[in-house]
This record gives structure tokens, sequence and C-alpha cells, in this order.
């Protein structure tokens, strides 16, 4: 069983770790505060050691494979650290001086890049292939793959109800009937929050407040705790609908589950996902081969064929079954905005939901 980390609560941390062979898979649950206690702290960085520690918010259908990969071509063991974005990202910075993990692999662009002060400067080798919009310009958040923000509906539960967008969720019929995750801690549902925002104001992200103020209500005072509650939530029947990454909704969509894809009408904010070394990383040669890896053509076509995601290189196609980018109404958001004002963002959404109670 995986649990979450809980950084303020100092409870269990989720070691997913990875053996060279599929089927001798482990979870290893140890206290954060004899993480790798065992190893040789001594290490230079510049040395090449034969662990990595990941963070990642990444569900385990993605990583697995990858991970599996990595070992296997690098001879290295990788310990996965499995928690929310937020929570993960709350970890490094009370580590900073000391961290336990290398690399943090998954959160939107807009959350990482907000915290780039906790990470490592790297470009990635393969930075020539990837898509213009998408590069890395400012060294420390390579992207990983790009995501939609979808709204995933289970057809078995909505019945005649339509819903083509954000205005469509405040339908009296839906009220606690949405699944929605802790924007704090969730980068897929922070940027619900912000796709919303710019949506529901043509661009302008003050005026949607009015907007965001019912779409709390209906809620019905209920945050989950992670985006994985609310994919899982939507596809086994507990919600009617959800809001998170196109990804999470694909795969099932993909699997047959009774769950459709909606592109919110009044548009829809695409960004990429990321991946970091993080600041003084003990095991920065490992990192820098796992960032490298994860952008390679070789993997990048695996997340795309088979893991449901959109690469942000040139030379891959698009996963079967995924609207092109063209065929969907794509607004922009303001990135250095929402870097400025993400404290008050969640504030103000805060102060609305504790209202909504």
């Amino acid at each position: 069983m995986l649990y979450n980390l809980n950084v303020k609560s100092k409870m269990q941390n989720v070691i997913h770790t990875k053996k060279r062979k599929w089927n001798h898979r482990f979870v290893v649950i140890i206290l954060s505060m004899f993480l790798f206690s065992c190893s040789n702290q001594n290490i230079s960085s510049s040395t090449k050691t034969s662990t990595l520690v990941v963070f990642s918010p990444h569900p385990l259908e993605l990583i697995d494979p990858i991970i599996s990969e990595f070992e296997a071509d690098f001879d290295v063991q990788v310990n996965i650290v499995f928690a929310g974005t937020g929570e993960l990202l709350a970890k490094i910075e009370d580590e900073i001086e000391e961290p336990s993990g290398d690399v943090m692999w998954g959160g939107s662009i807009t959350t990482l890049e907000s915290n780039s002060t906790l990470f490592h400067m790297y470009n990635s080798s393969n930075e020539d292939e990837v898509y213009l919009e998408h590069k890395n310009k400012a060294g420390y958040v390579t992207r990983f793959s790009i995501i939609p923000s979808v709204i995933m509906i289970n057809d078995n539960l909505i019945g005649d109800i339509v819903v083509e967008g954000y205005l469509d969720l405040l339908n009296p019929r839906l009220k606690g009937k949405i699944a929605f995750a802790d924007p704090s801690k969730s980068s897929s549902s922070f940027e619900h929050v912000i796709n919303q925002l710019y949506a529901m104001g043509e661009g302008n992200p003050y005026a949607s407040w009015a907007y965001l103020e019912k779409f709390i209500e209906q809620l019905e005072g209920k945050l989950l705790s992670g985006s994985p509650e609310v994919y899982r939530g939507v596809a086994n029947g507990q919600y009617s609908i959800g809001l998170t990454f196109e990804e999470a909704a694909a795969k099932y969509v993909r699997d047959g589950a009774p769950v459709s894809i909606v592109y919110p009408k009044e548009g829809t904010i695409v960004k990429a996902d990321g991946v970091a070394i993080i600041k003084n990383a003990k095991n920065l040669v490992n990192a820098k081969a796992f960032v490298d890896f994860v952008t390679s053509h070789e993997i990048q076509t695996l997340i795309s064929t088979e893991l449901n995601r959109r690469s942000v290189r040139m030379d891959v196609g698009v996963a079967e079954g995924l609207k092109e980018i063209e065929d969907i109404y794509v607004i922009q958001d303001d990135s250095e905005w929402i870097a400025k004002n993400r404290a008050s963002i969640l504030n103000q959404y805060f102060e609305l939901f504790d209202k909504a109670k």
C-alpha cells in the first residue's frame, strides 16, 4: 500500500523502490528522518554513485516502466518518494542544505518555476529537440510532457446534464458531485484555478473571482488530498465530474472505462510539467543522466505511444486518441504574473472556500 508523504506532520515517507526485474518491485515505508541514513553522506556530487532519489507526484503507471528502463540502462537503484507536488516542494525547501532527494519529477511548470531557487541549473542534452515554447529558458526546469487541463466526466453518472465547459459546472444538479483537489497540494488543481481565472475572465484573471466563488460552493466544503483521488474518484463512480490533467483521464478512456474528456469551451491552458535537479543533490551525476533519459527520443516515444502523454519533442507524434492541439481552443496565461501572485491566489481561494463551508 502507498501512503502520501505528509511533510508538516512528519508522517511516513513512501519509498517505491524499483528493482531491475519488474516482478521484484516492492514499496518500503520508512520515517523521513532515517531516509538514507545508512548511505555515505560524504560522497562527492560529481562522483558516479549507485543510487538516485526521485521525488514525484506522478501515478505509478507512468513511473514504473520508465524507472525500470533507467535502472537497467544505468545500473542505478532508484528510490521514489511519492506525494503531492506541494508537499514534495515543502520537503525540498525544508531540506535545502542537506537534501534527501536528487530529482523532482512532476508538477506543472507554473508551480516548479515559481520555486526555481530550490533547483540546480541544468540544461538537458535533448534541449535542441524540444518545441520552442517549451524550452528550458531559465535553466532550472526541463519540460517533460505537455498536459492540457481537462474536465473528466463519468458517462454513467452524468445523465442528461450537458457539460461543455466551466460554466456548466455551476449546474445545481452537480453540487457535491465534482471532484477537486486542494490546489495548494495538487499542481493539476492549481492549474485549473488558473485556467478558470483566465477563461472565465476572458483573459483578465481579476474578473473571474465571482465565478470561482460559485464554483467553490459547488464543492460543498470538500477538497481531495491529491490529484489521484480526483481521476480515480470519477472513474470509480464516486463523482460525476473531476477537474484534472489530460493524461490521467486519457488512460481511463484508453482502458475502456465509462469516462470522457471535455476541453473547456471557454478555453484550455496547455502547459508542460517538468523535471528538475534538486539543489545540492548528492547524486548529481545520476540526476543529470535521469533528466536526459526522460527527455530522450526513446522515453518520449514511450510516453506518447503507451502512457497517454504528449511529448515535448518535435520528433515525436501525438498520442493515439488525443485531440490535436489545433483542434482545442487554447488560451494563454501570464506565467510571471502567476509566479508573483501564487500565494495571494491561494489565499483568496481558501478565503472563499472557508466562507462557503
